[in-house]
């Protein structure tokens, strides 16, 4: 019997080269979170060519495609359509010249983060799914994400109404490239990408001249002992065993060496993997923060903002199994367990607010020849750029097949159990 995989992508080879035209367009011309207007506009337009139910402007930007076959489960398939305000310096022919964010200001965008490779992928499974008459049944979900980035783009199309608008899904699946080598397949259990939360502290101070510090409240004094006080928290209050991250990325406070400023800012990052740690560390940035303040005798409290708020992404292990059982079918040795990662995702506002099982995975992206030799030198970390990096370059080959290939074998191993 013909395995419903093999009979889908028997057509693979019939549409690899228009994948691969429409992913070096993509890449040259990426669009930043909520401006996702010609991605999202050429995603739907090719959805409705190939006989999709279309959705459009959901959240903004996204899109949703859905395509029925007969009864059976449905199945949620998800890529991210946004890029990031990098400047490329990867010196492909097809790189990106784009200079200009959602409001026309000249501000470089790249690709850097491989959501041109989601695009395609998704887009290409969607063609071969719908060219495979009578290879599957039940319902195909296919969801094109805005502003993964800013961390609010799937909120946003949960907040429009997303579950009144599709079928609800058995399951939701997603994918993300990663700097590791082209070709591989890699899904975990359990945590997958940490949660990241990112604040701003203002500290409120006296401001008085520098050569009368006794008539102030030095605020950058405040926000130092807080910085330094701040490293203690990952070190001396959580276990050896539990990860996690907590980064001062930025301070900022005055602008004369002899003035003491009224107010100090800084600008930190959490990351953790379970809601328990993360509630942990934050209360204790307050407290440190707080405490900081009162011992410097500050006339006001810090002021606390959220900037960014990622959820955890945390597979659903019946599913992960069931998909690892998948892809170690389908790709051998290619397969595997893929690393903890500290980067941090938007996906799984979606499945959660739908109350859905999910399951994310990474596929490769680097020249695995290059990734070889870089493994034998000990020089991974230092020659293989990493996502959002201005020279992160996904190869187009295998990995735009083995995208399009993963996304085929898991959707069909709930659509097609059977032979899938």
């Amino acid at each position: 019997m013909t395995k419903a995989s093999d009979t889908v992508l028997a057509g693979l080879d019939g549409i690899r080269a228009d994948v691969e035209d429409y992913y070096r367009d993509l890449h040259a011309h990426p669009e930043l979170g909520f401006a996702e207007t010609r991605t999202s506009a050429g995603a739907a337009d090719r959805l409705r060519s190939w006989g999709y139910e279309v959705t459009d402007g959901i959240g903004g930007t996204g899109v949703v495609g859905v395509l029925a076959r007969d009864d059976g489960p449905t199945v949620l398939l998800r890529a991210d359509m946004d890029a990031l305000p990098v400047k490329e310096a990867t010196g492909l022919p097809y790189a990106s010249t784009a200079t200009a964010d959602r409001s026309g200001n000249a501000v470089p965008v790249m690709h850097a983060c491989g959501h041109d490779v989601h695009v395609s992928c998704l887009l290409g499974f969607a063609r071969l799914m719908a060219q495979a008459d009578g290879a599957w049944q039940g319902t195909l979900v296919v969801l094109f994400q805005p502003s993964e980035e800013n961390g609010d783009g799937a909120g946003a199309m949960v907040a429009d109404g997303l579950a009144d608008r599709i079928p609800h899904p058995d399951v939701a699946l997603a994918q993300h490239v990663l700097p590791y080598p082209a070709g591989y397949v890699g899904v975990r259990s359990g945590a997958f990408l940490s949660a990241a939360d990112s604040l701003r502290i203002t500290f409120h101070g006296r401001g008085a001249h520098g050569s009368m510090p006794q008539a102030a409240v030095d605020p950058v004094v405040i926000a130092a002992m807080c910085v330094v006080r701040l490293q203690t928290v990952v070190a001396r209050e959580l276990a050896p065993t539990t990860p996690a991250v907590l980064t001062v990325g930025s301070i900022r406070a005055g602008a004369s060496p002899n003035v003491i400023p009224e107010t100090a800012t800084l600008e930190l990052n959490v990351r953790s993997y379970d809601d328990g740690t993360r509630d942990h560390i934050l209360e204790a940035v307050r407290r440190i923060a707080r405490a900081e303040s009162d011992a410097s005798a500050a006339p006001r409290e810090p002021e606390f903002e959220t900037l960014t708020k990622f959820p955890p992404t945390l597979n659903d292990p019946d599913t992960a199994e069931r998909l690892d059982r998948a892809f170690r079918a389908q790709f051998g040795e290619s397969a595997g367990t893929v690393d903890l990662q500290t980067a941090s995702e938007d996906f799984s506002d979606i499945p959660r607010a739908l109350d859905t099982p999910f399951c994310y995975w990474a596929i490769g992206g680097t020249d695995p020849d290059r990734y070889a030799e870089a493994e034998r030198n000990g020089t991974v970390d230092r020659d293989i750029p990493v996502n959002h990096s201005p020279t992160f370059a996904p190869v187009l080959q295998p990995t735009l097949d083995t995208g399009i290939t993963a996304l085929t074998v898991a959707a069909l191993t709930w659509l097609a159990p059977e032979t899938a």
